[in-house]
């Protein structure tokens, strides 16, 4: 499994995010950006996905920009990748709107691949966006 460079990105400007949590004033993406090195359009592009997901709060105008929704700790790796990948879903026979397996009807593995697939994303989901802000400063 690999994540795609958006999540990737994503990530790294959640902990970004999660560094400035409990600062005055709203964050924007140029200063994340700058920050992280992730290019101005794609963090752009990510703060609107991690906004429609619940993730960021954003105002328009004077004094606008975005913030976390929630505190650090509240925020797992699970609920950033999903944002911006969807469901976390290592086969085809474990997400829930994909059905094309060529051998659904006859796999013997398939039963399993839910077991697999939860302890992935519950890894994901145990580790804590705060967590991986102080990672990231070490």
């Amino acid at each position: 499994m690999r994540l795609s460079s958006l999540a990737d990105y994503a990530v790294v400007l959640m902990a970004a995010a999660a560094r400035h949590c409990g600062g005055v004033g709203r964050l924007n993406a140029t200063l994340l950006a700058e920050e992280t090195g992730v290019p101005l359009p794609t963090a752009q592009k990510l703060v609107s996905r991690l906004a429609a997901a619940g993730l960021l709060e954003s105002a328009r105008g004077t004094g606008g920009g975005f913030r976390l929704s929630r505190p650090p700790s509240a925020i797992s790796l699970a609920d950033v990748i999903e944002a911006v990948e969807g469901p976390i879903a290592l086969t085809s026979c474990v997400s829930e709107t994909r059905h094309d397996c060529a051998i659904d009807g006859s796999c013997r593995v398939k039963p399993h691949w839910s077991v697999v697939n939860g302890a992935v994303r519950g890894a994901l989901a145990g580790v804590s966006l705060a967590s991986l802000s102080v990672l990231e400063q070490a």
